[in-house]
C-alpha cells in the first residue's frame, strides 16, 4: 500500500505544447508501477484554456468535479461539462477538452498508458474550433 498525502506533490503547469491558457495538472498517480497502466491527475483550466487535440491509446475517463467545461472529438460538436458529468473516450478518439470561455473547470482524468504513452499530442485547437464556429473534420 502506498499513500500519496495531499500536498506532498508538486502541481505541474501544463505544457504549452499540449495546451492553450493557464492550465495546472496536480498529480494524483502519474507513474503506474508495473503491471499496472493507469494514471491519473486532477486538471484545473482557467477560462478558455484547453487541450491540444489529442488521442489515448486505451481511451480516457473524465470526472467534472468543478467549473464549466466544454469537450469535443473530431467532427462533432463542442459540448458543455459540468460538476458530476463523466466523459468516456474511446481509445484512438481525436479530441479535446478545457474550460468554458468565463469559468475555469476541474476535472480528474484518468487513463492507461501502452508501451510507455497514455496520449499523443497533436495541433492545437483554433479559437474557431473552440467557438465551436470551426469545423473540426
Amino acid at each position: 500500500m502506498d499513500i500519496k498525502r495531499n500536498g506532498t506533490q508538486s502541481s505541474i503547469q501544463g505544457p504549452p505544447d499540449w495546451f492553450t491558457g493557464t492550465v495546472r495538472i496536480d498529480p494524483l498517480f502519474l507513474q503506474a508501477d508495473e503491471p499496472a497502466r493507469t494514471t491519473g491527475a486532477s486538471v484545473t483550466f482557467e477560462p478558455c484554456a484547453r487541450t491540444a487535440w489529442h488521442t489515448h491509446p486505451l481511451g480516457q475517463v473524465l470526472i467534472v468535479t468543478a467549473g464549466c467545461g466544454r469537450v469535443q472529438r473530431w467532427g462533432g460538436p463542442v459540448e458543455e461539462i459540468r460538476p458530476g458529468d463523466v466523459v468516456r473516450i474511446a481509445p484512438g478518439e481525436k479530441h479535446w477538452h478545457g474550460a468554458a470561455a468565463t469559468t475555469a473547470m476541474t476535472h480528474i482524468a484518468i487513463q492507461e498508458q501502452l508501451n510507455g504513452s497514455a496520449a499523443e499530442w497533436q495541433e492545437q485547437v483554433s479559437y474557431e474550433q473552440y467557438q465551436g464556429t470551426a469545423d473540426a473534420s
